[in-house]
């Protein structure tokens, strides 16, 4: 007779160490989707859903990988005076297709919020030092890395920098900002909740848009923040954002709507506050679309 108790997941044969790295991710899963008891259940299923989480055999004899952090570059560049190390640019072969198309991926396991915290201020230097884009770095006071809570269930992803924002370094400080700021505590948050970042790190002269090399260069910074805050939700705030993050080519109209995916996040598109303030009457749009994020997170307004 075959023992009720008796599995043939993949946790067969692997090491102590490798099955507490499993343990660990499906836990921190089970946190962020705010799973605090666990009743007694069937062995065989509990198996079967811990083996998600479980390294590849291919993997298996390896450690897990590090924490997010910015890519190395691909190819040495020119030696510049003060400049940070280049960054590498994604392939044209390499990007995935369509938002609707792109396959679920996950971020790495998740860190204790001060290697987080640590992480992000490292990268904030970096970006600091930044020289890729010759043009802002020419005409920028500051960099502009982002601000807010290290383990935020909600990131807020606009376009780029403006005056305001390059004078005192912060995100969202001007007159959209004002207004972003009502949209956050409408959802019932505080801005010291959420996390705001921008695709573009420095302003544009004359706040032009973001040029499509800028926007490769600056890639780099704003997904390894993404992978180290692990955000449950993305909104993205306007047409560059949305089209950044989810490598579409679809309008903020046809985009929203309906949750999108990016590593595991439930990405929102909506418009950006800058644009409310010269169409008043989109705001109604703005507002149903985090109505149905509220309701996705069981909040009500």
């Amino acid at each position: 007779m075959n023992d009720p108790h008796a599995t043939n997941d993949s946790s067969a044969g692997l090491t102590q160490a490798q099955l507490a790295h499993a343990l660990a991710a499906a836990t921190e899963h089970l946190r962020r989707i705010g799973v605090t008891h666990l009743p007694h259940g069937d062995v065989q299923a509990g198996a079967r859903w811990l083996a998600q989480y479980l390294p590849s055999p291919a993997a298996a004899e390896s450690p897990p990988p590090a924490a997010a952090a910015v890519p190395p570059p691909a190819a040495a560049a020119p030696a510049t005076p003060n400049a940070a190390p280049p960054i590498a640019t994604p392939p044209a072969s390499a990007a995935p297709p369509a938002a609707e198309n792109t396959p679920h991926k996950s971020y790495p396991l998740a860190l204790p919020l001060a290697e987080r915290q640590t992480q992000l201020q490292q990268m904030a230097a970096q970006v600091a030092a930044c020289t890729r884009c010759a043009e802002l770095v020419a005409s920028r006071r500051q960099t502009v890395f982002g601000e807010g809570s290290a383990e935020a269930r909600v990131v807020f992803f606009g376009e780029a920098p403006g005056a305001e924002e390059d004078q005192q370094g912060r995100p969202f400080v001007g007159r959209a900002g004002q207004l972003l700021d009502k949209m956050i505590e409408a959802c019932t948050l505080r801005r010291e909740d959420v996390y705001l970042l921008n695709t573009l790190k420095c302003r544009p002269p004359n706040n032009r848009n973001p040029l499509p090399d800028e926007l490769d260069n600056c890639r780099p910074y704003f997904e390894a923040q993404l992978d180290v805050i692990q955000p449950e939700y993305i909104v993205c705030l306007g047409l560059f954002a949305a089209q950044s993050l989810l490598r579409s080519k679809l309008s903020v109209g046809r985009l929203r709507g309906r949750f999108h995916d990016y590593q595991g996040s439930k990405v929102l598109v909506t418009y950006h506050p800058s644009y409310l303030l010269r169409n008043v009457s989109a705001k109604r749009f703005a507002w149903q679309d985090l109505q149905m994020m509220m309701a996705d997170m069981g909040v009500s307004p």
